[in-house]
């Protein structure tokens, strides 16, 4: 198994979900993220990459 195919994405939540779109809540819910801070590492496709697009301006991705 190649390790460059196991790529991974950590993201957290670093804005409040008050006040933010329905859909936006979902996204965050399917990204696996509850709290505030709390994180996640997730698979690096290409459907993480659009939820997190969707919604970058709530979390923070490395």
């Amino acid at each position: 198994m190649n390790a460059g195919t196991n790529k991974r994405i950590r993201i957290t939540l670093i804005k409040s979900l008050i006040g933010t779109k329905k859909s936006h809540r979902q996204i965050i819910k399917g990204l696996g993220l509850k709290k505030l801070n709390s994180s996640a590492e997730l698979e690096d496709t290409l459907a993480v990459r659009g939820m997190i697009h969707k919604v970058n301006y709530l979390i923070k991705c490395e």
